[in-house]
């Protein structure tokens, strides 16, 4: 997953309390909208932990899925995590993807795009690598609207503290709206570009399964956490607990929200 900040990403189990449960259900609804043919051959720029990977081996029929990540510690979880048939794990740069021209029937990405300097890059290697006529797809997160998860938390810190702006996704990565998604992809050549939304519940049953994640340090918001003192942090946390829509039992329900792309290679 390459990124602007290469610290940024590393822990694979604290990336997995993050984001990762959130992207193994947003995946088979991106999976199943791509609607490949069995026996295709796949590429995931940005791997990570192989979430995409192992959606596309338990749904898709792959022949072969190639899982590409600068991360050795997500490279590392997600070998040990999926089956060595019919999949392998490389280190490589989403802009300068390791692999030949006309290779995979599909190349796609999931929450990776807003993190690679060269945006405009990473899509046409992941269209170079693709056959023509295959699919090039890719899904970020809704985080300047309802990805609440992520939105509530900023919307909050920022309210309390206006530098937590210079984390928030919202702010720092415009790409990740359906208007710059769509015309990057048409700026890159590609053709029959669609852009949809995916929307899943998220349900905490209580606030600290919300919270607890957020000290993990993997990720723009836990990073931002990790920046505070322990009575900024306090405060915050505070703060958050207040303003979450909190059911009787405690219960904590969000909206989320990926913005999905599919589009044909020329």
């Amino acid at each position: 997953m390459p990124t602007q900040d290469q610290n940024l990403w590393g822990a694979s189990d604290a990336y997995e309390r993050y984001m990762g449960r959130w992207s193994r259900r947003i995946a088979p609804l991106f999976t199943d909208w791509l609607n490949l043919a069995p026996g295709a051959r796949w590429i995931d720029v940005g791997c990570g932990t192989g979430v995409l990977a192992s959606t596309i081996l338990d749904r898709c029929e792959p022949a072969e899925v190639v899982g590409v990540d600068s991360s050795e510690t997500f490279l590392n979880s997600a070998r040990a995590a999926l089956p060595r048939q019919h999949t392998s794990f490389i280190q490589g740069d989403a802009q300068a993807i390791p692999q030949p021209d006309d290779s995979f029937d599909a190349a796609v990405s999931g929450l990776v795009l807003n993190f690679v300097p060269d945006k405009e890059a990473a899509v046409r290697e992941m269209a170079r690598v693709a056959k023509r006529g295959g699919t090039v797809g890719l899904y970020v997160w809704d985080y300047a609207g309802n990805m609440q998860v992520m939105r509530t938390f900023f919307d909050v810190a920022t309210s309390l503290d206006p530098q937590a702006s210079d984390y928030d996704d919202g702010v720092k990565a415009p790409i990740c709206r359906p208007g710059p998604l769509k015309q990057l992809f048409q700026r890159v050549g590609l053709g029959d570009v669609e852009v949809r939304a995916i929307d899943i519940p998220a349900a905490f049953p209580h606030f600290n399964d919300y919270w607890l994640p957020f000290l993990g340090g993997t990720g723009s918001a836990p990073k931002y956490c990790s920046s505070l003192d322990d009575t900024a942090r306090d405060r915050l946390r505070h703060e958050l607990q207040q303003r979450l829509p909190t059911g009787p039992e405690g219960e904590i329900l969000l909206a989320i929200r990926a913005w999905a792309v599919n589009s044909r290679v020329r």
